[in-house]
């Protein structure tokens, strides 16, 4: 599906398999980043997407990961086999994926066991800017649904892009989840201003109402 001439979704229950979180390919003039990687059941019509937005693997650069979720993260280690791509995600969230823990990645939520991978780029700031085809792509480091998640914040034809994966939560003990985060991070993601939001199971909601509207009935 294109968002824009840019920025398409190429996995997620509709695309792919009906576990996965959303998966989205960013191409910068052949530069290329997938954020998040879904389960990794169908990594075969995934292939397929990519290649329909005329992306060859050996420019896809990135997989940018927004926290450790199974829906997001298990399919990583076969995504970085097959295009060599360097694995970025924030520090705190990478220790639980590099372990493998199958209970703070709700691996065990889906009868599955988290392979464990490494992590190539591990974020420790607040911001961190990502280089793609010379343009940057902002990691913003939002706790409360996991103590790691991560949104991606880019520009695409003049308007401001935000991956912000699972705004939605949910919040549990056993995802490390903490609500007080969770509501310092929702409101923070608001404050962004984005006009295009490419959340992880809800959609793509384009224009800032409809972004602020969506964000804010989580408080």
């Amino acid at each position: 599906m294109k968002i824009t001439n840019e920025i398409f979704q190429v996995g997620g229950a509709e695309f792919t398999a009906n576990e996965d979180a959303a998966i989205y390919l960013i191409n910068f003039n052949g530069d290329a980043a997938l954020v998040d990687a879904g389960c990794g059941h169908s990594n075969d019509k995934l292939f397929k997407n990519i290649n329909k937005c005329i992306v060859p693997p050996n420019q896809i650069r990135y997989l940018l990961l927004t926290h450790c979720h199974f829906d997001h993260t298990g399919g990583a280690k076969a995504l970085k086999e097959k295009f060599q791509c360097k694995i970025v995600a924030h520090h705190i969230d990478a220790k639980f994926l590099e372990e493998g823990n199958d209970t703070v990645t709700a691996a065990s939520w889906y009868g599955a066991k988290m392979q464990s991978f490494l992590v190539d780029r591990k974020l420790h700031s607040d911001k961190e800017d990502i280089e793609l085809d010379n343009r940057i792509i902002k990691a913003i480091h939002i706790p409360g649904h996991s103590p790691g998640s991560v949104v991606y914040l880019t520009e695409s034809e003049g308007l401001k892009v935000l991956f912000g994966q699972d705004i939605h939560g949910p919040l549990h003990p056993s995802l490390m989840s903490n609500k007080e985060d969770y509501i310092k991070s929702l409101n923070l993601l608001i404050s962004l201003d984005a006009d295009i939001l490419c959340e992880g199971h809800f959609g793509v909601y384009k224009g800032k109402e409809a972004v602020k509207n969506f964000i804010e009935s989580y408080l």
